[in-house]
């Protein structure tokens, strides 16, 4: 008798881990989509006839839209079930895509980065929501990390192998790929995901709902949280998703599948990093300080890699133009680990904010995470059109450490 329990608890966890990869896809897409600009601005701008520093501000309304959508689809995670919503969810992930590739100007190219804002904001929550419900506090740690992890090969997946796509058939095929891979994920979710009634746990409405979000994150245990959460998944987005490729190309000089090789290698640790901090969290702990320390070394690193650019101190110092393209992509590498402790904001989130309030605080959080990043890729797109590039690096590298401060002030 024991033994079938035990079978039938065995084949639970194996859907339900079927099921949490098959969600993580949907988050796949969604990582790769927002990076797409990352190796393609140079030559969407010309293809618009608009400056570069324009299309990245305007890029911006994706991370906004993304932000303002994350209490309604909560909501209706909630009322409808992760299934429904994240199908729904993938369905417009598809037009998005599509009316993204058939942009003709910044404004059609504006509207398609808004309807994908809007369809991707669940790609995340749908697969945390679905483990923090069905998981152990313990275990919802590693597969947070877990499902961070698969999520960013998305990135990976925009590095070389989409340089190679835009060099050899434009910018809009990583558009038309996109649409094709979100109808290979929804089919994978309508397949394995189960069918499971809509939990009715809070029947208030969306904007009373949104207010209790924003009551708890703005409440004072998750304060430094917040004010982490807003800096952490900025840093590293808008470096991999925006600035990385432009950096690497006018700056350090390199070829576009160069520059994608390097973008790869940051994806990688970017990869690596989030699983690896969930394995060590289980049996390390110290996340306050660990938070804090890694973060202080990502803005370190920001801060020498805008160093070694032309006429920069680092550059001066060992007597060269600029420093060598490879060192750029050895302190990408480590700030990609160094940044990528987002699943242990996830678990002090959990942890401080009680069960009763988990979903609630983990919204707050993840609003705070792609809010953070819409604000800072609108700041560094205004920093680069007048102070340049390296700025852009030296002002993550700052934001970063005023998140730190905050972080520990209120902790």
């Amino acid at each position: 008798m024991d033994g079938g329990k035990a079978d039938d608890a065995d084949i639970n966890f194996r859907v339900l881990i079927s099921a949490l990869l098959a969600l993580a896809c949907g988050h796949m897409l969604s990582t790769l989509l927002r990076t797409i600009p990352a190796v393609s601005l140079d030559v969407m701008a010309a293809d618009f006839r608009t400056a570069p520093q324009t299309l990245a501000s305007l890029t911006s309304i994706y991370h906004f839209a993304f932000a303002a959508s994350q209490i309604p689809v909560g909501a209706a995670m909630d009322r409808f079930g992760v299934r429904p919503v994240s199908l729904s969810l993938l369905a417009g992930t598809i037009v998005g895509a599509l009316a993204s590739g058939l942009a003709t100007g910044p404004a059609s190219f504006m509207f398609g980065q808004l309807l994908l804002g809007i369809a991707t904001s669940g790609m995340l929550m749908c697969p945390m929501t679905l483990a923090a419900k069905q998981m152990s506090a313990a275990r919802f740690g590693l597969w947070s990390g877990i499902i961070l992890s698969v999520g960013n090969i998305g990135m990976l997946l925009s590095a070389s192998p989409l340089a190679f796509v835009v060099e050899h058939f434009g910018w809009r095929a990583g558009f038309w790929i996109s649409a094709g891979f979100g109808a290979a994920v929804a089919l994978a979710v309508f397949l394995l995901v189960p069918k499971q009634p809509a939990e009715h746990a809070d029947p208030s409405s969306p904007l009373s709902q949104m207010a209790k979000v924003l009551r708890i994150g703005l409440s004072r245990p998750l304060r430094g949280l917040i004010a982490l959460a807003l800096v952490s998944l900025a840093a590293s987005l808008v470096l991999r998703g925006l600035w990385g490729g432009p950096w690497l190309m006018e700056i350090k000089a390199l070829g576009r599948v160069e520059a994608g090789n390097v973008l790869g290698l940051f994806t990688l640790a970017l990869i690596a990093g989030p699983a690896l901090m969930g394995f060590l969290d289980r049996s390390f702990g110290h996340r306050r300080e660990v938070l804090a320390a890694t973060h202080s070394l990502a803005a370190l690193l920001l801060a020498l890699a805008a160093a070694g650019a032309p006429n920069y101190p680092l550059s001066e110092l060992l007597g060269v133009h600029a420093v060598p393209a490879q060192i750029d992509a050895a302190l990408f590498v480590l700030m990609g680990i160094a940044i990528s402790t987002q699943p242990l904001l996830f678990g002090m989130t959990r942890q401080m904010a009680g069960a009763q309030n988990a979903g609630k605080a983990l919204s707050a959080i993840n609003l705070a995470f792609f809010l953070g990043a819409a604000l800072m890729q609108s700041a560094t797109g205004v920093v680069a059109t007048i102070f340049g590039l390296p700025a852009v690096l030296l002002f993550m590298a700052a934001a970063l450490i005023v998140g730190v401060i905050v972080f520990l002030m209120y902790t």
